[in-house]
């Protein structure tokens, strides 16, 4: 490097070219206001969508719902009729929630969504179909 280069600021701005410039700026100036535009709609969108933490902490809660739902029928389904299959049944959707919970904590909200759903709805269609 020379001491010439040494001088110049990184900051300053390049001198655009005279010649047909004036066209190729105006291009830029309306790529530019698109990409604005852009950029405002994407916002709003994301403005709708929850953060990482927002959907790890519904999840969490959609959870711990489930969990003291499933408490609940089991205590009812027990007083109702006591069978192993019932405290079965009603056992592994606590389970289920509570891995769900800490699933949710680690990050990985889609494969607790996922769990949680298919394992609630097992555990009614078990209990409608299995349990007299």
């Amino acid at each position: 490097m020379s001491t010439s280069d040494q001088d110049q600021s990184v900051d300053t701005p390049i001198p655009a070219p005279d010649a047909g410039a004036a066209a190729e700026t105006e291009a830029e100036v309306e790529v530019e206001t698109e990409t604005e535009a852009e950029v405002e709609a994407e916002a709003e969108v994301e403005d709708r969508r929850l953060t990482p933490r927002q959907a790890r902490r519904l999840r969490i809660a959609l959870s711990s719902v489930g969990m003291v739902a499933m408490a609940v029928v089991l205590g009812l389904r027990i007083a109702s009729r006591s069978s192993v299959l019932v405290v079965g049944v009603y056992g592994l959707a606590l389970i289920l929630c509570g891995i769900v919970i800490e699933l949710s904590r680690n990050g990985r909200t889609r494969l607790g969504s996922w769990l949680l759903a298919v394992g609630l709805v097992a555990a009614i269609g078990s209990d409608w179909l299995l349990i007299p």
